[in-house]
């Protein structure tokens, strides 16, 4: 489990292209590379897949908590010959930040500095950097918090005498003008290694939109672009010194998942139908090998190309993704449309998320106000926003039982989304166990039709409470929330169960 995790100074700098770089590197020098992106994140993940042919997870703290967090780690890091570490923002923004994550998987850092705009002024952000993580770890013996399942626990760092805490293995540097500048910008820095830089003219770009980079199910990288990546890292930066930076992470020892009990009181495994496909593709890669751990089968299909749903299925999720780069072809599609309607005013069922609520919706209006008839199953249409509508974790706390759980159990996830339910629908009211300020949230909304109700009690990270939210009719639960099973070991156990008992 040798590993590295490459921090930025701050979101932008190039975290991703040498991240990227580096492990299709080091995947030309023929290592087994498991990549893990900090936080929740899917488009990054998938990205990281492209490269290392091997799915990425995601390592969120406050979502999943620290057990579980170790444990991913070592599982999927324990058969590659290293591991490779996205962080997320800059190296210690955020309470559940790159750095705590370095600090408790006990992998070393490599920061990432984008060097447009100045020279010797280098030295002294690095300087900065690496001052305030000594800072840090002067204390890193004392216990840190972090939430968890809404309380404040101890964070041990999981660190012993002969195992001292990571920090700041090394610098790269990116945008870089000309072997002139790195040389000005090398001699600035003192007392750690600088492994190299990567050129201003390197011209790779990851197309963007505006929930972030392409997602890999579109192929934004060429395999051609990919070597030219991976030729410019070998040039630029000394991969031999950054594998000698490397060093043993924290980890649970793999473990053989046997899969639940519960499979073996079916005649067969239940089979859950995906939606995969360009439209629809955000998923923890978590939650679906929590499924085939519950005992399920899990079987893809495409909203935007099959005609009919998967044979002798059980449910369905419809996961996030672009619905609205792809509404005309899923407008046009009319026979999955009704197949799906029918499946849910079957009363089978299905829980969808964020893009998959859009397309359950009466229909979605695009950026340029075209609206593109969908499902229909759920009585609001849904329209795109020029501004981001909302982003931020989420805790929800189930106010019936459903899909996901016993009504009073919780569960974490994560909201980022330039959609909204249009003007004109109102969220139901508030059920009667949330409290006077929840209820006043949602003062003087009703009911569109009597069989559809909202179920999720939702607080932001700090606790505070927001609109209710995970919209129900049936057998169908569909929310804007990501959720991570991974925040709740009896998620999946509870999903198997729940589409069996029909």
């Amino acid at each position: 489990m040798q590993g590295i995790v490459i921090a930025g100074t701050h979101s932008g700098c190039g975290k991703t292209t040498v991240t990227l770089g580096i492990l299709a590197a080091l995947r030309e020098k023929g290592l087994e590379v498991q990549a893990f992106k900090t936080g929740p994140d899917f488009i990054d993940a998938g990205l990281h897949r492209l490269i290392t042919g091997r799915p990425s997870r995601n390592l969120d703290i406050w979502m999943c908590g620290q057990d579980y967090v170790i444990d991913c780690f070592g599982r999927y890091a324990a058969d590659a010959d290293i591991t490779v570490v996205e962080g997320v923002m800059g190296m210690y923004d955020g309470d559940s930040s790159t750095a705590l994550l370095a600090q408790l998987l006990g992998l070393p850092v490599l920061l990432v500095v984008d060097a447009y705009g100045m020279a010797e002024s280098a030295g002294a952000v690095v300087k900065g950097f690496i001052s305030y993580d000594a800072e840090t770890r002067r204390y890193s013996d004392m216990e840190k918090t972090t939430l968890r399942s809404g309380e404040l626990t101890d964070l041990p760092m999981h660190r012993s005498s002969d195992s001292p805490a990571p920090g700041i293995a090394g610098v790269i540097f990116n945008r870089v003008a000309s072997e002139s500048h790195y040389a000005r910008l090398k001699e600035s820095v003192k007392d750690i290694p600088v492994l190299g830089y990567l050129p201003r003219d390197l011209q790779f770009e990851i197309p963007h939109r505006h929930l972030g980079l392409t997602v890999a199910e579109e192929s934004p990288l060429a395999k051609e672009d990919i070597e030219k990546l991976a030729d410019a890292v070998s040039e630029y930066i000394d991969i031999d010194k950054l594998l000698a930076s490397t060093k043993r992470g924290t980890g649970a020892p793999e473990k053989k998942r046997k899969a639940s009990s519960s499979m073996h009181r079916f005649s067969r495994p239940p089979r859950v139908a995906i939606a995969y496909d360009k439209a629809f593709c955000f998923y923890y890669e978590d939650n679906l090998d929590a499924l085939r751990e519950g005992g399920a089968e899990v079987v893809p299909f495409s909203p935007l190309s099959d005609d009919r749903l998967p044979e002798h299925i059980d449910a369905l999720y419809i996961g996030g993704g672009y619905p609205e780069l792809y509404a005309g072809e899923l407008s046009k599609h009319a026979s999955m449309l009704h197949r799906i309607n029918d499946w849910i005013q079957a009363g089978k069922p299905v829980y969808a998320e964020c893009g998959g609520l859009m397309y359950l919706s009466q229909g979605i209006y695009d950026f340029t106000g075209t609206f593109f008839p969908m499902v229909g199953a759920f009585p609001f249409e849904t329209e795109m926003k020029k501004g981001r509508s909302r982003l931020g974790y989420r805790e929800v706390l189930l106010e019936e039982d459903c899909i996901l759980g016993a009504k009073g159990e919780t569960c974490r996830g994560h909201e980022f989304h330039y959609s909204q339910i249009k003007d004109g629908y109102r969220k139901p009211e508030a059920k009667s166990r949330r409290t006077d300020k929840e209820k006043s949230l949602n003062s003087g909304l009703c009911t569109l039709t009597s069989d559809m109700g909202t179920i999720y009690s939702v607080r932001d990270k700090s606790g505070q409470p927001l609109l209710s939210e995970g919209y129900r009719t049936k057998r169908a639960l569909a929310s804007y929330i990501h959720v991570h099973f991974g925040s709740n070991s009896g998620i999946a156990r509870n999903f198997v169960h729940y589409i069996r008992e029909i």
